[in-house]
């Protein structure tokens, strides 16, 4: 039986046929292209201009692309577009099927498996064909010329003439100029309709253009089209619904062109007359390219020098990896808080551009140094530049919490102090072993070994082993079935919790550490439907508030992936996590204490005479919350929704700034899924929820628009959204209840009555009696934030604004700042 069974799998492997297609502009169906004919299998547009196939990418690595036909050499080829770009299929076996069933299939020989596919989900009872067209575009046609799938839909790092960016796709860089898989840098349209750069690297996410320091309307920008959509002409006009419009140097008819976000982060136009020419840049985002986010990584440098753009780490670091600036650098010293066991050293005209602890305009350098000294292990160093306005010199301090996004040039208006261990030796002899330059190829390729072994001969030997081994399994099989049973709960937690724990970058508390620190939980100073708040001092004698939390309904693995995101998380505006416990039951998180309570206390105790929460504070506290709000939704690599911002969830901290608290475990959403989020159960406090909640519409991040909206409302009025004071708190369900309603309705009547009546007395009327210093408030900050609260509160989600918008409305009417930059 066995010999009839190797003769059959002998002759199935000998006359299997192979469907191929050599060069034309289509592949019919039931046809395949193989990686084994990477120059006879391929499809050629009508005008000669494209051709698709495979395409190499390292050591026996290939990828099904679209490219320029301008080069005989593989190396040299200008590829436009990749289907397998991050999973590259082997150069023995592999190919390219479309079936009957009018899918398109990328399989690989290695793994036997479909690594990428067209995933139809139209049917059509018509046989289709594939299709590459004199665009460059890959379309999969019916007889009938329906679209059932097209390459244009799913660009890689290339748009071409005529190909649009939607709200459904993204240019991604690729990983380096000899690495073709996806890299750090995207072109996207953000949430709130305006089309960006973003650095999306290992540990870091940032917005580099248009520049993050701008307001949309100051960087030429709109955001109230949401069509989402952006395309290059063939004349080499690019035009935005966010009303960015760029032309090309050489505007034409006559040229090829494609606009590619290149592996150094910028945005670039590439020209040329026909394809024996070079390309030639023709616009670019950038000209100065060391200010793009991430080109060097942490505790780095961007420079020039006379061979380009290079890559420098900062005194007392070394290279993390020496093939890959993405990297960094690391810190050959730990810092001390001792304050004479620690010195700053200048690095002239430098500056690191975002994760400061703070912004402190007209502080001296001493006051500067100091502050940085106070803030103890979070101050790495602090950013002190000067600005001449009005013939009067003035000062900004930023003490950084990370250096990031380096850079030195001779015409930047200041310096940074590096801090460093006294006793250690430091000098401006910086690191640089690996240039940045766009003459140079950073090579990470893809690897895969080549199997020179028959088939047929490896399957033979594995049936044979496998028969010699039969009896060795059938013996061990009870013991090895035991002894998984018996280490599962032991050994299998812990391995699963020690490779979790190397991804975290804060502390593993035991539960006897944290009961000892709160001394038997017996100082409680919160309590919410998640668990209780209990005040405590860790073993390095810092003062903290460790929440307990009440069901452990999580897995470990599933705790510890959602606490170690959160703990990535930074925010001068959200609360800062230490660490946490998982033991058992016991899951516990460890966050920083903040020393004037809640919002909510603070508004109990307006009235009384050592609390100073005046109406300054109030604005200050509604702009902190909102930056806090549009950092988690837009911001963080992975989107989160609070689902239950209140008054008890905004902390403030000895100079009464917010901190959002209790975001922790509430929804993590990838990017892409802020549309499409589901909900088991309705999650929030009654009173603050937004209308989808009851409705059971999609829930997006406007429901923490909404409950901000009501938030602001009470800061105002000093009423909470229930006028009897009721209302419970937790997750639940239930209408929207009367008292919610009158309190946004009683806000909208005073206004309206006095619009009609044209009187102004009706901000005083609303106005929170106890609010210290009420009869001298600004009324013109406290009308804007009235009516961006009405706006938040609109029962229809889409008339409602996105915390970045309320930040813009908010910071407009702020004390002007001066920013430098060129």
């Amino acid at each position: 039986m066995a010999t009839s069974f190797l003769f059959y799998v002998l002759y199935f492997a000998i006359t299997s046929p192979l469907l191929s297609s050599s060069n034309s502009d289509t592949l019919r169906a039931g046809s395949s292209l193989s990686v084994e004919k990477p120059n006879v299998d391929v499809l050629t547009s009508p005008n000669g201009v494209f051709s698709a196939g495979f395409h190499p990418v390292g050591t026996n690595a290939y990828c099904f692309s679209v490219w320029f036909n301008d080069s005989p050499s593989q190396e040299n080829r200008t590829v436009v577009w990749m289907a397998n770009r991050d999973q590259p299929v082997n150069g023995r076996g592999s190919k390219l099927s479309l079936l009957k069933a009018n899918n398109l299939i990328l399989t690989d020989s290695t793994s036997r498996s479909v690594v990428w596919s067209s995933t139809i989900t139209t049917t059509s009872r018509s046989v289709a064909e594939l299709r590459l067209r004199n665009s460059g575009n890959v379309v999969l046609l019916t007889p009938d010329g329906f679209v059932l799938w097209e390459s244009f839909d799913s660009p890689t790092d290339t748009l071409l003439p005529g190909q649009p960016l939607t709200r459904y796709t993204e240019l991604v860089s690729s990983r380096s100029q000899g690495n073709s898989s996806s890299g750090f840098h995207k072109l996207f349209f953000d949430t709130d309709n305006v089309l960006r750069l973003v650095y999306d690297g290992i540990q870091l996410t940032s917005v580099y253009w248009p520049p993050p320091w701008l307001l949309s309307w100051e960087a030429g920008r709109s955001t109230y089209n949401n069509t989402k959509i952006a395309v290059l002409d063939s004349l080499g006009n690019f035009s935005s619904s966010d009303d960015l419009t760029f032309m090309s140097a050489d505007y034409g008819a006559t040229n090829q062109r494609r606009l590619r976000i290149d592996y150094d982060g910028n945005l670039r136009l590439f020209t040329r007359s026909n394809s024996s020419e070079k390309w030639g840049v023709s616009w670019q985002a950038f000209t100065d390219t060391c200010k793009i986010h991430g080109v060097c990584g942490p505790n780095s440098i961007c420079s020039y020098s006379d061979s380009g753009r290079q890559c420098s780490c900062i005194p007392g670091c070394k290279m993390k990896n020496h093939t890959d600036w993405s990297y960094g650098c690391e810190p050959e010293f730990k810092l001390s808080c001792d304050e004479y066991g620690s010195d700053f050293l200048k690095l002239p005209n430098t500056e690191f551009y975002g994760y400061d602890l703070g912004y402190y305009p007209n502080y001296t350098f001493r006051q500067c140094r100091d502050l940085c000294m106070q803030l103890c292990k979070l101050c790495v160093g602090f950013q002190y530049s000067y600005f001449l306005k009005k013939d009067v010199l003035g000062y900004h301090c930023y003490p950084k919490l990370l250096l990031v996004n380096g850079y030195k040039a001779p015409l930047f208006f200041g310096d940074f102090y590096l801090r460093y261990r006294r006793n250690y030796s430091i000098s401006y002899a910086f690191e640089s072993n690996l240039s940045c330059s766009e003459n140079g190829t950073l090579l990470l390729p893809r690897l895969y070994r080549k199997s020179h072994d028959n088939e047929l001969v490896k399957f033979i030997l594995w049936f044979v082993t496998g028969l010699g081994g039969f009896e060795m399994i059938c013996v061990l099989l009870v013991w090895l079935f035991l002894l998984a049973r018996s280490s599962q709960q032991s050994s299998g937690s812990d391995h699963t919790r020690d490779y979790l724990l190397a991804a975290t970058g804060f502390r593993r508390f035991s539960f006897s550490e944290l009961k000892k620190a709160t001394r038997g939980f017996s100082e409680e100073i919160g309590r919410g439907a998640a668990g209780i708040v209990y005040k405590g001092v860790l073993s390095d004698s810092r003062v903290a508030a460790i929440k307990r939390l009440t069901e452990a309904h999580q897995g470990e693995a599933e705790f510890l992936a959602e606490v170690n995101t959160i703990g990535r998380l930074n925010h001068m505006h959200l609360i800062e996590m230490w660490g946490y416990c998982v033991e058992g039951k016991h899951r516990l998180l460890v966050y920083e204490y903040m020393e004037n309570g809640s919002l909510a206390d603070n508004l109990r105790r307006s009235s009384s005479y050592d609390v100073v929460l005046d109406w300054e504070k109030r604005f200050a506290i509604a702009v902190g919350t909102s930056k806090g709000l549009a950092y988690l939704h837009e911001e963080c690599l992975e989107w989160v929704l609070h689902c239950d911002v209140k008054p008890q969830n905004i902390l403030l901290d000895s100079e009464y700034n917010p901190k959002v608290a209790d975001f922790g475990l509430s929804k993590l959403l990838k990017r892409g899924e802020a549309h499409n989020s589901s909900f088991s159960k309705i999650r929030g406090t009654r009173g603050y929820m937004a209308p989808e909640w009851v409705y059971n519409l999609p829930i997006t991040s406007k429901v923490d628009v909404y409950s901000y909206g009501i938030v602001v409302l009470e800061m105002v009025t000093g009423k909470k959204p229930m006028f009897d004071g009721g209302g419970g708190g937790g997750e639940g369900g239930g209408r929207l209840s009367v008292e919610q309603e009158r309190l946004v309705t009683w806000v909208r009547e005073k206004m309206n009555s006095a619009a009609i009546e044209k009187t102004e007395s009706w901000i005083e009327e609303i106005a929170d009696p106890n609010m210290a210093g009420a009869e001298v408030f600004d009324k013109v900050k406290m009308e804007l934030l009235i009516k961006v609260a009405l706006q938040c509160v609109e029962e229809e989600k889409e008339a409602r604004p996105t915390m970045r918008q309320v930040v813009e409305m908010l910071q407009c009417h702020e004390d002007e700042r001066t920013l430098l930059f060129n």
